[in-house]
Formats: C-alpha cells, structure tokens, sequence
C-alpha cells in the first residue's frame, strides 16, 4: 500500500464542482488580480478568524513582510522568533532590513518559549513573531505580556495553523496575524498566495498600499512598494475551499486521535506530538520524534510510505546566518528535535487503513530492528 505524506489531487476531487466553477466565474469576469472574489475572501476569511479586515497577498512570506513594515519594522532592528520553522519565517524579518533574534524552543511544543525572551531582548528590538508551529498555538499570552512590558509588537506567524484556537479564540489572539495559503497548507490555493488579518485598520490599510506599488489615487505613488497582490483565481478557489476548512479541520484531528491510539504503546521508542489542554491543534502537520530517525524514515519508505522532515536544519545553521554568529549548541532544544523530528502522512482524506498501513510499519520498525 502507497501512503504519500499528503494527497493534492484528493483534495480537490472533494471540491471539484465548487473549484472548477470559481475558476470559471473568474475567467468569465476577467479579475484576474485583486478585485472582486480576492475582496470577498478578504471579508469571509476576516470573518472566519473572528477579525472585521484583511489584506490578501501573494503568499505568507510577502504577508509576514509587509505585516512587520507596516507595524513599523524598520532596516537596523531586531525582532525576536524561533530557530525552529520553516525559513521564510526569519526571512521575512531579514526582507524589512531587520536582524532575527532567535529564543530556543519549547521541548514539548516546538514553540518558542516565552520564558527565554529575556535574553533575546535589546534596545533595538522592535517585534516578536511567535510561530503556531505544525498547527499547534504558541503561549501568546505570555509572550503579549512580555511584549506589552517592553513596547514590542506582536505579529503571529499562522502559515500552518489556520483554524487553530488558543483559549477559547482562534488564532491570531495578539491582534494581528499572518497565514500562507500554499497549496500544501489546511486551506490551501492553486499555487502561491497569503492573508494578514489584523484588528488594526492603519496596519491593513499600510499592507494593502504596500502589496500594490503604494499606488493611491492611481497613478500617484507616494512610497516605495512592491507587487505583492493576490491573484484572482486564488481568492475565487479560497472563497470555494473555505467553506470545507471546519470539515477539514475535524478530519485532521481525527486523524491525530487514530495515530496516537495506534503508537501509544511505542512511546519508548518514539515521541508523539503533544497537544496543550488549552489549544486546539489543526495538525498541519503530524510530526513524531524518533532516535533513528533517518533509518526509520528509509524503513517506511520501503514499506510505500512518505514522510517529511520539517526541519533538519534549524534556521540559526542556515548558511544566510552565518554573519549573526550562532553556532551549534546555541539553541539546544531546537537542534535536538531537527535531529529526530519526521512527519507522518496527514490530510483529511486519509483513510483509516492507511493510518493503520503507518503505524504498522513503525511497530515492525520499534520491535523488530536492533
């Protein structure tokens, strides 16, 4: 049995009439970009994270970017995040001109942990993006709290955790956050495309004249922008797939539940994701820890089964930081779990059968190999 890490053409075949019928409004209303279905997924996605604005992008790195100038993130400073992302994270930071000061992470959670801000903090720290890493939310209120001491924005990284919920509210909680819609994501477009939700209309409205050269009136630009607009296809296909995300997301942590059940008893040999009492975990991503990682890895992958390692590299090794001067052992937790960390196949279409094909494998693996 073949079980890939995630099944895009599933996906769509479960909204095929819905997608195949936006795309065509599309091309019969020729909005190819920005306009009228990209404005009505900015309202319906606002309203799904419980939010009045936002500004579509052309992805979650562009919506990071112009999230972090917009709130006033300037060439020279500093803002803090995890070493332990995916590395459009700290390059959005890097793309404003600022430096990325990285906090380790939190061994359970791979969340940035709060309680190591102190050291990252300067007097040229003006931010701090906290990641929602695999779908599960960070601490925010303690990181709002330290943000809120030393005059510091918040500004959430939500790429791989849409409909997650943090105490009783989904997420972002701080008042402004960013979310990929890659295709690959829980709500995910036809190729590239992102979202800044924000309770502050100053910061949606300095994001929408930032993703469109700064054009306002036309042809009067009074700033230096870039071309950062969503197309129209993608919002048309959101506004389509949108509807489903409650389904999907349900489906996920189903999911979840079925692998935890199933590799319970293997918990001596293996890690299995930890999920707060007080989050609701999308599981972007199913991602255990194991020893042996990359013996298992070649093991399932002989048995037809994908998996993915999200991340072997820590973004603070990343040659493009080498000039920050980090080195190994400056985050140790981050570096231990890039060492172990594989993800699972996960995606709503999963069948139970093939969850069993996995975790049958990696039983034969913990049990049988030396």
């Amino acid at each position: 049995m073949n079980v890939p890490i995630i099944d895009l053409k599933a996906n769509y075949n479960s909204v095929k009439q819905e997608v195949d019928s936006a795309i065509q409004n599309v091309l019969d209303d020729g909005a190819f970009v920005l306009g009228k279905y990209v404005e009505e997924f900015e309202r319906n996605f606002a309203a799904f994270c419980n939010y009045e604005h936002a500004a579509a992008t052309n992805s979650g790195t562009a919506a990071l970017q112009l999230a972090l100038i917009a709130a006033g993130v300037r060439p020279g400073d500093e803002v803090i995040t995890t070493p332990f992302s995916f590395f459009a994270t700290a390059e959005a930071i890097s793309l404003c001109g600022a430096v990325p000061k990285f906090v380790d992470v939190d061994p359970e959670t791979y969340n940035l942990d709060f309680r190591q801000l102190d050291g990252a903090l300067s007097k040229r720290t003006k931010a701090i993006v906290p990641v929602h890493l695999y779908g599960q939310p960070a601490d925010v209120d303690e990181i709002v709290d330290f943000a809120d001491e030393h005059d510091l924005r918040v500004i959430e990284d939500c790429c791989q955790a849409h409909n997650a919920v943090y105490r009783g509210k989904k997420i972002p909680v701080a008042g402004t956050g960013c979310f990929s819609f890659y295709p690959t994501k829980n709500l995910g477009a036809f190729g590239e495309a992102g979202i800044v939700v924000s309770s502050d209309d100053e910061l949606i409205d300095k994001v929408k004249l930032l993703r469109a050269h700064y054009e306002r009136p036309k042809n009067v630009h009074n700033d230096i922008g870039y071309n950062y607009r969503m197309e129209g296809f993608q919002g048309a296909i959101l506004n389509a797939k949108l509807k489903k995300l409650d389904e999907w997301t349900e489906a996920r942590r189903n999911n979840a539940k079925l692998y935890n059940e199933l590799l319970k008893n293997l918990e001596s040999k293996i890690t299995l994701p930890k999920e707060k009492s007080y989050v609701k975990h999308v599981f972007h991503l199913y991602a255990i820890q194991a020893e042996r990682r990359d013996e298992l890895k070649t093991f399932l992958e002989g048995k037809g089964i994908s998996t993915g390692i999200h991340y072997p590299t820590p973004i603070h090794l990343q040659p493009a930081y080498e000039d920050l001067g980090y080195k190994e052992g400056s985050f140790p937790n981050a570096e231990a779990i890039s060492k172990k960390i594989l993800s699972l196949p996960m995606y709503p279409e999963l069948a139970r059968e093939q969850i069993e094909h996995v975790a049958n494998a990696i039983r034969e693996f913990c049990t049988t190999t030396p």
